[in-house]
């Protein structure tokens, strides 16, 4: 799912459902992350768990000795030299993508339930015109929830600027218009997809030398999911 979304340089692996999630749970973590669970709840731990299972399973189809994998400033998760990533889990589901830094910049997935956004969380992280523009691609889209398509975008966003700029970004600070795929014809249950432009509203990162003001990224959403990711390329 999550690596349909990126590039071929992109290893991405993937725990779907209560199997997956009790397969990946399962593997060890390092003491340094040991630590990190000590008062953990039983919820926290398996999520912790399972999503760094995927990361040692990413950096091994890469070639890396796999190593521990833990949350430096505002949560960002560090990786081995040579390489960048991104984590994602939610209820039932967690992924991780991994790529050599030679060969791209960043990385920013996320996923989330395809269901509506609680109430009042859509103000708090949308503006008016992406207000507007998912009005539009509700009318275009029948039973897609785009509120959580966006809060999903702006989270990849975030996981994407981060590692460049060492900076804050608030959900007010980038821009987000989404493009849908036309649906194939002859498949009545195939996944609503697209792709989607995040427009940066404060001066953004240098990529090379080279001043980025904006990250493209793809979105899907099925299998009762809603998943978005941005490969952000060297200049």
């Amino acid at each position: 799912m999550i690596a349909d979304l990126l590039p071929e340089s992109v290893v991405a692996v993937e725990a779907f459902g209560e199997d997956g999630v009790r397969e990946f749970g399962d593997g060890p973590l390092f003491p340094e992350e040991e630590a990190l669970m000590v008062r953990a709840v039983a919820k926290r731990r398996r999520e912790f768990t399972v999503v760094r299972s995927c990361a040692r399973r990413a950096m091994d189809k890469l070639g890396v000795a796999p190593q521990a994998v833990l949350p430096g400033e505002r949560g960002a998760p560090g990786w081995p030299d040579g390489l960048t990533g991104s984590m994602t889990h939610c209820e039932g589901y967690a992924a991780a993508a991994l790529v050599r830094a030679a060969d791209l910049a960043s990385l920013g997935i996320d996923a989330e339930p395809h269901a509506p956004l609680p109430e009042g969380v859509l103000s708090a992280v949308a503006l008016p015109a992406e207000q507007e523009r998912l009005l539009r691609l509700a009318a275009d889209r029948p039973g897609l929830h785009g509120d959580r398509l966006l809060f999903s975008a702006k989270e990849s966003v975030y996981k994407a600027w981060f590692p460049l700029t060492r900076k804050w970004l608030d959900f007010s600070e980038a821009d987000i218009e989404f493009h849908a795929d036309p649906p194939p014809s002859d498949v009545a249950s195939a996944p609503f997809t697209g792709t989607f432009r995040a427009r940066l509203l404060v001066p953004g990162p240098l990529v090379g030398g080279r001043r980025v003001g904006h990250f493209d990224g793809r979105w899907t959403a099925s299998r009762g999911l809603v998943a978005t990711a941005i490969a952000v390329h060297h200049a």
